[in-house]
């Protein structure tokens, strides 16, 4: 039987400000977890952070200290992640608004001399505004998708802790992967000179 959760709706900027209450030593996979199934994103209130482009899904930095930043990540219909990981840091994520698929790999084969390795699709799952994940520590490796047949755009909210600036990605049918550097599209609501969007 499904225990019942208190929910409160929030505006994203009092949602983060609770996140950000949160004690450095207390920020666990569990606890961040806990807040998210307890306390929803308003929807509109994402309109400052919402960026999107038909060449690419957008990262939009919402906040960030030394324990975790978080970005709202906006998908057109059909467009998903690379295969990544999240160099062993702790994310969650949940989608306020449409609904996105995640698929996990397990590393069954690696050599870091030569940049290769073999993966294997493990689980899958959808994740909405009621159903938030995490990416589980002992199978880091994933990838997100706003599948065509969901016919919608989708936003999800990304929390990671510690911040950071490079991920591995892998190319399954090359067997690879490597090293590549992340970057924000828009940073506290505003784009970044660099970017065009599409």
């Amino acid at each position: 039987m499904h225990k019942q959760v208190t929910t409160e709706q929030l505006a994203i900027i009092d949602w983060v400000k609770g996140l950000a209450c949160i004690p450095d030593r207390e920020f666990t996979l569990a606890n961040v977890q806990d807040y998210i199934l307890r306390h929803l994103v308003r929807p509109e209130t994402l309109d400052k952070y919402l960026f999107f482009s038909k060449g690419n899904y957008t990262r939009n930095l919402i906040f960030k200290n030394e324990v975790f930043e978080c970005m709202t990540i906006c998908w057109e219909v059909g467009q998903f992640s690379r295969v990544h990981n999240h160099r062993d840091q702790n994310c969650w994520m949940v989608a306020p608004i449409g609904r996105l698929k995640v698929q996990n790999f397990r590393v069954e084969e690696r050599d870091a001399s030569h940049g290769t390795c073999r993966i294997v699709p493990t689980d899958i799952y959808e994740m909405d505004a009621a159903h938030p994940a995490y990416v589980n520590p002992l199978e880091p490796v994933h990838q997100v998708l706003n599948l065509p047949e969901f016919n919608q755009r989708a936003v999800s909210i990304h929390i990671y802790s510690k911040p950071f600036d490079s991920c591995e990605v892998y190319l399954r049918e090359k067997g690879t992967y490597s090293d590549v550097p992340l970057h924000y599209t828009s940073e506290y609501g505003k784009l970044n000179p660099a970017e065009k969007l599409l």
